[in-house]
């Protein structure tokens, strides 16, 4: 006699039709995202459930269990101390990753500050692991890389594949199934090290209030979600920023300018040595800096380390200019 397997019910609370399916209560959604993590579910369901949740649309419960579920199976170390956990996942297209000038202007000035992510899937784009070994910053291959290079540094990137293979595998299969799934938004949010704020960055607007609504269920301390630059937490100096935040547990929003009033011209060239030449202050590009700054100011105002964004870009512009240029 055949036994129905322990992962379908899961597969079929999500795929019995318009009238018959339902999202999943917090306990089934850790229970099942745990099975798939220990690798107790079989391809086939992975790719099913996967696909179900995109169709539904995860809710911020769902969501929150995922991201509890994968804190629990990757048990990171507890004595790393960090300020400011920061995912990087999209990779860049038009423009430079910018941001990573931001981290390190940060990082400089005392911020502790784990940064994480994949190098994608996407020819056309330049990712952040990339950028670091382009310009020296440290990129750890295990968690005591990551304690040494953040005391020596204030600053990391410890790519996905290194610490969270299962989560690398699922993210991974967007190639087999052509699309993003639930996994894209997880590994953003898992904040291993628990960092007291946590920030992300998406592409598509209406993920920012999940993720907002994720963070305060998880009671994150401090957490900003933004539409950033290509889906990276990035400032985007030619629109308007709607911030999604999280402020000792409790939700607010705001919103910031735009520091340019007409889109600017995209990078002719991606090439990761101009962040260097423009930390240095060997070349100048007046979108980047807005940029650098811009981000810079998003973080501080995550961390509360300001009351609004007069300020916080306020302090981001004096970190700016009084940076160390021969650090890169």
């Amino acid at each position: 006699m055949n036994r129905e397997h322990p992962f379908a019910q899961y597969i079929q609370i999500l795929g019995k039709g318009k009238k018959g399916a339902r999202s999943l209560t917090r306990k089934e959604a850790q229970a099942a995202f745990g099975m798939i993590l220990r690798g107790e579910a079989e391809p086939m369901q992975i790719g099913a459930f996967l696909m179900l949740l995109r169709v539904k649309e995860e809710n911020a419960e769902e969501l929150a269990c995922f991201i509890a579920a994968a804190r629990t199976h990757i048990a990171a170390p507890r004595d790393i101390a960090v300020d400011l956990d920061w995912s990087s996942c999209a990779g860049k297209r038009k423009h430079l990753p910018w941001f990573v000038l931001s981290a390190l202007l940060l990082a400089e000035n005392g911020i502790r500050i784990f940064m994480h992510g994949t190098d994608g899937h996407k020819t056309n784009r330049i990712y952040t692991e990339h950028c670091f070994h382009a310009l020296g910053l440290p990129v750890a291959k295990n968690w005591q890389d990551v304690s040494s290079a953040i005391d020596a540094n204030n600053l990391c990137f410890f790519p996905l594949r290194a610490w969270g293979e299962p989560l690398q595998q699922l993210a991974d299969l967007r190639d087999v199934l052509g699309l993003r799934s639930t996994v894209h938004t997880v590994t953003r949010m898992t904040n291993p090290l628990n960092a007291l704020c946590s920030v992300q960055g998406i592409f598509h607007p209406p993920y920012a209030e999940n993720c907002a609504q994720a963070n305060y269920l998880l009671e994150q301390t401090n957490a900003l979600t933004i539409k950033g630059d290509s889906g990276e937490f990035e400032y985007r100096p030619e629109a308007d920023c709607k911030l999604f935040l999280v402020h000792n547990g409790e939700r607010t929003q705001e919103a910031w300018p735009r520091f340019f009033a007409e889109k600017q011209e995209p990078e002719t060239i991606m090439d990761a040595a101009r962040l260097r030449h423009v930390w240095r202050g060997t070349d100048t590009d007046a979108y980047g800096e807005a940029a650098v700054i811009g981000t810079a100011a998003l973080a501080l105002r995550a961390m509360n380390r300001e009351p609004n964004h007069t300020a916080a870009w306020a302090l981001a512009e004096q970190l700016w200019q009084h940076r160390t240029r021969d650090r890169l």
